[in-house]
């Protein structure tokens, strides 16, 4: 799996970055034909939710997003992995349907 990281609007630490890059590697359990991830971190405006994280992930015929907002990157992140995840259940599900 090809992994990128973009930071928008501010300079993301390494341990932030090494964060993000470990939650998506956790993604692999739920489907192992991920052929790239982008992980996009950007502030938000919302004062509840300052942080946003957008995940997107190409597989074999389909482009899943995941988009969330939290109080930390670290929360966004952790609740679009979440979101991500239910997302690639449902690929795989309906990919090897028998049917």
């Amino acid at each position: 799996m090809n992994t990128s990281f973009t930071a928008r609007h501010f300079n993301a630490s390494e341990r932030l970055q090494e964060h993000s890059l470990n939650a998506v590697k956790k993604l692999e359990r739920y489907y192992d034909g991920i052929l790239d991830c982008d992980i996009v971190l950007s502030p938000n405006e919302s004062h509840n939710n300052p942080q946003g994280c957008e995940l997107t992930v190409k597989v074999t015929g389909s482009i899943l997003v995941a988009s969330e907002t939290a109080a930390t990157y670290e929360q966004a992140m952790g609740q679009a992995v979440d979101n991500m995840s239910r997302q690639l259940k449902k690929y795989k599900e309906k990919r090897f349907a028998k049917g």
